[in-house]
């Protein structure tokens, strides 16, 4: 491979092209991948269809044909370590929103707020503190349309998964896993760790942009008490 930063590119049948970054979860992987991502966007190839980042590798969807010629992986697979070989340089900056997440952590909207407090060894008012008290980054979107995987926390919130998932969820549910946060945007299963919720709507599959957060968007999350989190989704459902 041409680029340090790369470590495989692979053909997924005759229409999507797999770049790997890494193997495991780690920020500037991430970021890096978040960069390629953006990149690929820009330069807007003729048959690209869609690009798609995530923790550790760039999923580009192309169709097949005259647009990138008779040999579509040869060409995108130069682009992608031109690209890469820019980043690598650190010649590459990410564009990003800043999104306010308003979350109602603890009691009927957190759960598991307590068991984790018990499981960090620290307070859940400790617990509440260390989610929010920095910023974090939307890494992907996956598992349903609009879910976005949140991070990387501090070491503290490297928890496993439950031993149990739930089979419903509450819309806005925040569980925390493997040192990342997640919302999710309908109601659906999940054996994440379930500390707070949000009255945001993150999936609206009628509006002009059906998802509220996307990769790379830097998330603050800012507490709020059920009083608060009742008035905003109230403001939201009418607005829907």
């Amino acid at each position: 491979m041409s680029n340090e930063l790369i470590t495989r590119i692979r053909a997924q049948g005759d229409r999507c092209l797999l770049i790997d970054l890494g193997d495991q979860i780690d920020e500037q992987v991430g970021l890096r991948c978040l960069r390629l991502a953006e990149c690929l966007r820009q330069a807007a190839v003729p048959g690209v269809l869609d690009i798609v980042a995530s923790f550790t590798a760039v999923a580009i969807y192309y169709q097949p044909g005259r647009e990138l010629g008779d040999e579509p992986i040869a060409r995108l697979t130069e682009l992608v370590n031109d690209i890469a070989q820019q980043i690598a340089q650190g010649t590459v900056e990410l564009t990003s929103r800043r999104i306010e997440i308003p979350v109602c952590y603890g009691g009927e909207h957190g759960p598991d707020l307590d068991d984790v407090a018990h499981r960090m060894g620290i307070s859940p008012d400790e617990v509440v503190q260390a989610h929010h008290a920095s910023a974090s980054r939307v890494y992907m979107i996956g598992f349903s349309p609009g879910h976005p995987y949140i991070g990387i926390h501090d070491e503290r919130f490297n928890l496993p998964r439950r031993e149990v998932p739930r089979t419903a969820l509450p819309a806005g549910s925040l569980g925390i896993a493997n040192r990342q946060s997640t919302i999710y945007p309908n109601v659906l299963p999940g054996g994440w760790h379930i500390i707070g919720a949000t009255p945001l709507k993150l999936f609206n599959a009628t509006a002009a942009e059906p998802t509220l957060l996307a990769p790379g968007d830097e998330i603050a999350f800012v507490p709020i008490d059920a009083s608060e989190f009742d008035t905003i989704k109230a403001q939201q459902e009418a607005s829907a």
